[in-house]
């Protein structure tokens, strides 16, 4: 089985792909990963086989378009083009798109994929299996927030799907493999496949990370803002600020960086740990409370170590996770006006006195070890395949 995975060029879609990309090919599967030029290198260093498909867009001026208003930090205002409609994210969706399907199909035909996984966002992937005439495979990164565009899809993407010979497919392809446990997940009717949530959080930079030993009686706080927040602007990277918050609210504090975003800290006092370029569930085994920006891969990695979440999320699928924590009582939820030193410190400590929000924490971690593990999907999507050719 030829297996064809796509994202547009985004380290976090690109993550989320990893462990099911990894399971297939340890079953003897072929696998090829394709995207923008932009994410060819970070596509490499996951150690699987990598292809380049139309050409980069702009993605951080889009997604700077979408940033939630806030009294700190205006967002700016970004009309919407004549692709639109819906969500306003479907501009966004819809410019990557158009830059790779044409590529991509080109790609799936030639390899003769057999099967073709996409992350959710990714919109070129059901289009060019289409074309090629093989099955689709959503793989959702998070909770499925594309869920109320479901009905505008097809008419946004029918004039790329046009002009690649494809006049009906469903955007949400044969079946949807979910990472999240059920009670994370927002309602859906759609055929699922439910899979174990595998952190692949990056390559790492070569050795290990090692936070200092925890001393007797201390709490942990891991900071993180992860990739997206400070390709946007410094206003929005308020890594500092939690950290320093924090550590006020005397915890021990390990902020997790990367090298990017070195130049932005400051100074922080010499007890604040940094690392950089560290995979962030390698540093979740003594963390009591991670304090986030709300990226689907940072919420899904603490949850499935059990470990309590504060977010403050600025865009809107941050805020949609970051709702999903709060619905489960995983954590709390501070908007960006709301998230000052004194309100940080004070959620950063009632969290690390309470045990109702661990205990849900810890009770999701369970529901994701229950869930099937990537290596158990292959043979479902082997199977799909199979009847396809039949």
């Amino acid at each position: 089985m030829r297996v064809l995975f796509t994202t547009w060029a985004w380290p976090s879609h690109l993550y989320a792909l990893v462990p099911l990309a990894w399971a297939c090919r340890a079953a003897g599967h072929e696998v090829l990963i394709a995207s923008q030029p932009g994410l060819y290198d970070d596509i490499v260093r996951t150690g699987l086989p990598a292809a380049r498909t139309g050409h980069d867009v702009d993605a951080a001026g889009l997604v700077r378009g979408y940033l939630l208003p806030s009294r700190a930090v205006p967002a700016p205002v970004t009309p919407a083009g004549p692709e639109g409609r819906g969500p306003r994210a479907m501009r966004m969706f819809h410019a990557h798109a158009d830059s790779m399907v044409d590529d991509l199909t080109a790609l799936a035909r030639d390899w003769r994929a057999d099967l073709v996984v996409y992350e959710p966002t990714a919109l070129a992937g059901p289009i060019a299996a289409a074309a090629a005439g093989v099955p689709a495979v959503r793989l959702l990164y998070g909770t499925d927030l594309l869920l109320r565009a479901r009905g505008v899809l097809p008419g946004v993407l029918a004039p790329l799907a046009e002009r690649n010979g494809v006049d009906a497919f469903d955007p949400f392809g044969a079946l949807t493999v979910d990472p999240c446990p059920d009670e994370f997940q927002v309602p859906t009717d759609y055929r699922r496949l439910p899979m174990r949530y595998v952190p692949y959080n990056g390559p790492g930079a070569g050795a290990l990370p090692e936070p200092p030993a925890r001393r007797p009686g201390g709490r942990r706080v891991v900071v993180t803002w992860g990739h997206t927040m400070a390709k946007l602007s410094p206003a929005h990277f308020l890594a500092p600020q939690a950290a320093l918050a924090a550590r006020e609210a005397d915890a021990e504090v390990v902020l997790a960086v990367s090298a990017a975003q070195l130049p932005l800290l400051g100074d922080l006092p010499g007890d604040v740990t940094v690392t950089v370029d560290a995979p962030l569930h390698l540093l979740l085994a003594e963390a009591d409370l991670v304090v986030s920006h709300g990226g689907a891969g940072t919420v899904l990695t603490a949850l499935q170590a059990g470990v309590p979440l504060l977010l403050v999320p600025q865009l809107p699928d941050h805020a949609g996770h970051s709702a999903r924590v709060l619905a489960c009582g995983a954590g709390e939820v501070l908007s960006r006006d709301e998230a000052g030193p004194a309100q940080l410190r004070a959620e950063v400590r009632r969290l690390l006195d309470s045990g109702r929000e661990r205990a849900a924490a810890r009770r999701l971690a369970a529901l994701n070890l229950e869930r099937p593990e990537p290596a158990r999907l292959v043979a479902a999507l082997e199977e799909l395949t199979a009847r396809a050719v039949r």
